[in-house]
């Protein structure tokens, strides 16, 4: 079952600057896609468009059999927000609330947004912190954690939403070396979960061992997407090749 499909998406700022060139891919149910690439190449933007923090200049981009907005046209405002709810977006810098605790974190978006009780909203908070190995820190706030502490506390956040689809944008690039292994452990587990995921990454192994396909992005275009061992270990484009060999 196909849970997202972009087709043709082009995306420019003011400046007429085109980030994206018609852009096109698809995800399955329980599938996870990496999408790999130089800085600039459009990643972000991509998962900032998919995700309505920006809006296309053209295409077409549904979710869930959904459409968000077809040839450039935008679903109505109600079509929006209800697509929106079956997505979440974990972000490289983590951007939880620095003056609400862990578990507020976790529940304050739950009770606004989905109308939970906060009885239920704090259940399903702790059981995700438990996921999470942070139970003791329900407490504590972002700044009294690690950054891998507070992306995982971001990841709890985003799951305790259900979204069918969850992006990460980078999630380790904030993060020490030693971090780094922490939150992969978490995308993986997620992974064997069957979660359907979308992860923008500049881990090349973890992108090759995690990922159902890998797209490869550069001058916002996609040059290049296959299977992990097509793209990563046999990449068939000049341009695939030259960004991998400073990963090996």
């Amino acid at each position: 079952m196909e849970v997202i499909s972009v087709r043709n998406v082009k995306k420019s700022f003011k400046d007429n600057f085109q980030v994206l060139k018609d852009i096109s891919f698809s995800v399955n149910k329980g599938e996870v896609l990496g999408i790999i690439g130089p800085s600039g190449s459009g990643k972000s933007t991509l998962l900032r468009c998919i995700n309505q923090l920006e809006t296309v200049s053209d295409g077409s981009i549904s979710i869930c059999g959904q459409n968000l907005v077809e040839s450039g046209v935008y679903a109505s405002k109600e079509v929006c927000r209800q697509i929106g709810l079956k997505i979440g977006l974990v972000f490289q810098n983590f951007n939880l609330f620095p003056h609400k605790n862990v578990i507020e974190n976790i529940t304050l978006p739950q009770i606004l947004v989905l109308k939970r009780d906060k009885a239920e909203a704090q259940k399903i908070a702790m059981e995700l912190l438990e996921k999470m190995n942070l139970v003791e820190k329900a407490k504590s706030y972002p700044c009294e954690l690690s950054g891998g502490q507070q992306q995982r506390v971001s990841i709890a956040r985003a799951l305790a939403m259900k979204p069918e689809v969850l992006f990460f944008d980078e999630p380790t690039s904030a993060l020490d070396p030693e971090l780094t292994g922490e939150i992969l452990k978490v995308i993986r587990s997620l992974a064997d979960e069957h979660m359907t995921m979308v992860v923008v990454t500049h881990e090349m192994a973890f992108a090759r061992d995690v990922s159902n396909k890998i797209i490869f992005m550069s001058g916002g275009y996609i040059v290049e997407e296959g299977t992990p061992d097509q793209v990563i270990n046999h990449p068939q484009n000049e341009r695939t090749k030259a960004f991998l060999s400073r990963f090996n």
